[in-house]
């Protein structure tokens, strides 16, 4: 099971990952897991007379690395390209590798380097109790953070400890 570790003087937990998630698929189909099928058993919550999900994306951030190389396959350049969704990654990986003027600048090929890729999402959570906490998911490490209740840890520990691309 996963041992998210407290930091001393927060409630902020984190655990780090043996392997990163494999890619962007596997990362997307975690967070859709978490926002679509609540495996958290958060609750909708209304503030103002305005009505939250139980689980909502805060933050996104996927980060696409890029080498350019030349002729001879030597590396003569390097570039990362940062998207706000799942889309812009996917459509900013072809925009970058077919852009004509950004090969001619670089005078190299572009190679997507996905093994190099950085994804991240902060969620927000409504705990039954009226807590709000947030689980953010990067690629190497899950965080759990604002949380006081031990049974929320405890919830998120037992939910990844039974995912497989958390292993």
């Amino acid at each position: 099971m996963p041992d998210f570790r407290p930091r001393p003087g927060t409630t902020t937990t984190a655990y780090r990952l043996k392997k990163p998630i494999a890619d962007i698929n596997a990362f997307n189909v975690i967070i859709r897991s978490l926002v679509y099928d609540n495996p958290l058993g958060c609750t909708r919550y209304a503030i103002r007379m305005k009505g939250h999900p139980p689980v909502r994306k805060v933050r996104e951030m996927y980060t696409a690395k890029f080498e350019y190389r030349n002729g001879d396959g030597k590396r003569i350049g390097t570039t990362i390209e940062m998207y706000d969704s799942v889309d812009g990654y996917e459509t900013g990986i072809a925009a970058v590798i077919s852009n004509m003027a950004n090969i001619a600048s670089h005078r190299g090929k572009p190679k997507h380097l996905p093994e190099k890729d950085l994804f991240s999402v902060m969620l927000q959570c409504h705990d039954h109790s009226g807590e709000q906490y947030y689980l953010n998911i990067a690629r190497n490490r899950p965080s759990l953070s604002s949380y006081r209740d031990g049974k929320i840890r405890e919830r998120v520990e037992t939910w990844a400890s039974g995912e497989p691309a958390l292993a």
